[in-house]
């Protein structure tokens, strides 16, 4: 499945409505963390389409989420249920932890 991106206004549509557990990526073209977690993400997103959507947004183009999810670095990973925040991960996350987290999540 591709990495879906959204917007300020289509995060509701594509993060709170979702009908799978959704992993957001806060990042921006400038970050490189954000860039070495992007493959990271398309793997996992690869892998695990059947039950997880993976969603990015641009905290440059798009200011309005960040703030209302208090990002403060990036980039910071959060896991939605169900339209609800589950938890959060701050900075770049190798895949096998990244991996670990998610399926702590799910199971």
């Amino acid at each position: 499945m591709a990495i879906i991106n959204t917007t300020d206004s289509s995060f509701e549509k594509d993060v709170l409505k979702a009908k799978k557990l959704v992993i957001l990526d806060f990042w921006a073209e400038w970050c490189g963390p954000c860039i070495q977690i992007g493959s990271v993400l398309k793997d996992i997103s690869n892998e695990k389409s059947e039950i997880l959507d993976v969603v990015k947004i641009n905290i440059d183009e798009n200011q309005e989420t960040p703030r209302k999810y208090g990002v403060r670095g990036i980039p910071t990973l959060m896991i939605f249920k169900d339209g609800e925040l589950i938890d959060t991960k701050v900075g770049s996350l190798p895949k096998t932890t990244m991996v670990e987290w998610i399926d702590s999540l799910i199971s």
